[in-house]
This record gives structure tokens, C-alpha cells and sequence, in this order.
């Protein structure tokens, strides 16, 4: 067994795969113990997965995963960890936005104690003022609807000792949510400042569609606040409406009816028709994520894999 796994998801990176392997080769003689690293090709379209090969033929401590197609980034990352074998897990991505120098500054916290070393952004570089701000807000709103201490402005990049990985895998919900699965079992965690660079080469992963969707399974995950915001419009609209009702009525009984007009009950139903479709979508997206888990269909398909033995962890089809 190794003693560390490097995890790193890989989509359409063929640009930075070369500048990858060159810092993780020397940062691994920098590490005090044996070395893996596992690429995961979730669905890549380029030569990539060429790339990989090359790079696993002049160094077998890369070990490569492929996908049948692309399943996100999210569960990349959980498939490379299901394979990983180290006594401590480092995730990172693939464009070098978080530096693998980091890492030496994790390994001290986990051989002080610690059983998770997260990233901590204290400034990024190359990034838009829309996406820090949002990305800022959302960390901040997340914490104070679940009522979890997940860390503000921190991603997927950490480290994970074996026994909270161990743990970690036991969770298995299809919309994936990795860093805040890590705060949820717990265990003792520390966090570690850095300077997030600007990306190496190519362009982001996530575009604003998808940091939506990452956002959305960040909260209904983890937190019931949209259908407790629902519950109380509800009563609040039920009780204005009571309130106006009644205003009605007195108002007709000493003959100074209210009749509003037709524009006007237009808007207030096209309102209430609304707030009827936001509660449907919310609930929606409650059940559809039961419905997801329900069907217990395997979080991803692996289509070969390169230096690594034990397959029995995934479905793999055979030829």
C-alpha cells in the first residue's frame, strides 16, 4: 500500500497533462512515503486519455481510469478515490489552479493529527469579480442554511486520511456534493491557506450552468431551508389573503365594495400561478433526487482502466 493517492479528475485537459505530470513527479520525491496517482478520463474528447497513456508508460505510479462517458466531475472524483489504496487521499483537479506544492504543507497537518487538511482560498487569481462574488455569497448562504460548519471558500482540494475516506464511501447519493460530504462525517479537520493561480492552459470545466447545478446539490443535500421558506410564504400568503378577505366583506357590507380591476386580478393570479410553480419545482427537485437513488444505478461505468488491478470495486462490462 502506498502511503499517499493523488486523485485527480480529467476532462479535456491535454494542454496541462504534460505540466501536471511534471509537478506531481516532483512532487512526489518531495513526499515522505510511496506515491500513486490516479487520473480519472471522465468522458474526455480530446487526446487526453493519448496523453495519460504516454504519461503511465514513462512513470506506472500514474494509474489511469476511463469512463464509458462523461459523468461529472463529482463522481470522478469518488470513483478515483473508490480505487485509490494510499493512507492518505489528496484530491486535486487537473488545471493547476491549486498548486501540488500545497500538499507538503497538508501531509505535516496529518502526521500532526489531522484526518481531513482542506484548502483554503485566500485569493484567486485569474478569476472573474461575478465568479468571487458568487462563489463567496454561496459559501456563506450554504453555511447558514444547513447549519453545517462546512468551510467557506474552500473547494475539493484536501486531504483525506484512509478512515474518513472509509467513511466518505459509504455514501453513495447520485447528485455528489464532495465537500460538503466531508464536513458531514466529520472526523478532526484542518485548513490550510493558499494562492489559488490562474488556470494553466485550456478553459474552465465549469461553466456558470454547471457551478448552478453544483450549487443546487450543495443545498437541497444538506439542507431542508427551501421547503421551510415554503412552508412560511405559504402561511404568510394564506393569512394576507384572510386579512383582504375580510376587508372585503366589511367594506361590501357598508356598501363600498372593493372591485378591483381586471389588470389588476390578472397580476395576482399570474403572481399566485408563480408561487405555485416555484413549489412544485422545489419539490421536484426533492423527489427527483430520491427517485435517483431509489433506481440504485451505479454512480459511473468504468470503460478500461491502466495499471490497476482490483476492478471488482465498479461495474466494468467485459468484452
Amino acid at each position: 500500500m502506498p502511503t499517499y493517492s493523488l486523485v485527480i479528475p480529467v476532462f479535456n485537459e491535454e494542454e496541462t497533462l504534460p505540466e501536471l505530470a511534471r509537478r506531481l513527479s516532483e512532487l512526489m520525491e518531495r513526499l515522505d512515503g510511496d506515491c500513486e496517482v490516479i487520473l480519472v478520463d471522465d468522458g474526455s474528447r480530446d487526446r487526453s486519455f493519448d496523453i495519460m497513456t504516454d504519461i503511465h508508460s514513462s512513470d506506472e505510479r500514474f494509474k489511469l481510469i476511463r469512463f464509458s462517458r462523461n459523468f461529472g466531475h463529482q463522481v470522478a472524483i469518488s470513483a478515483g478515490m473508490d480505487f485509490a489504496s494510499g493512507q492518505a487521499i489528496i484530491i486535486m483537479d487537473a488545471d493547476l489552479q491549486d498548486p501540488p506544492e500545497v500538499v507538503l504543507e497538508m501531509t505535516r497537518h496529518w502526521r500532526a493529527g489531522s484526518d481531513v487538511v482542506y484548502g483554503v482560498r485566500k485569493e484567486r487569481l485569474g478569476e472573474t469579480w461575478f465568479k468571487k462574488t458568487t462563489a463567496a455569497m454561496f459559501y456563506r448562504l450554504l453555511r447558514k442554511f444547513t447549519g453545517m460548519d462546512i468551510p467557506v471558500d474552500t473547494g475539493d482540494f484536501r486531504l483525506v486520511d484512509r478512515k474518513a475516506l472509509d467513511a466518505f464511501k459509504s455514501l453513495r447519493e447520485h447528485n455528489r456534493y464532495v465537500r460538503g460530504m466531508f464536513t458531514w462525517v466529520g472526523f478532526k479537520q484542518t485548513g490550510v491557506k493558499y494562492l489559488r493561480s490562474e488556470r494553466f492552459a485550456g478553459s474552465t470545466k465549469y461553466p456558470l450552468s454547471k457551478m448552478l447545478k453544483l450549487a443546487l446539490d450543495g443545498i437541497l443535500s444538506f439542507s431542508f431551508a427551501p421547503l421551510r421558506f415554503i412552508l412560511t410564504g405559504g402561511i404568510f400568503i394564506t393569512l394576507a389573503s384572510i386579512v383582504v378577505g375580510l376587508c372585503a366583506i366589511v367594506t361590501a357590507l357598508f356598501r363600498h365594495p372593493i372591485l378591483p380591476s381586471l389588470g389588476i386580478m390578472t397580476v395576482i393570479l399570474a403572481f399566485f400561478t408563480g408561487i405555485q410553480l416555484i413549489v412544485v419545482g422545489i419539490l421536484g427537485e426533492y423527489i427527483g433526487r430520491i427517485y435517483e437513488d431509489v433506481r440504485n444505478r451505479p454512480l459511473y461505468i468504468v470503460h478500461d482502466t491502466v495499471g490497476l488491478k482490483d476492478e471488482s470495486k465498479v461495474h466494468i462490462p467485459k468484452n
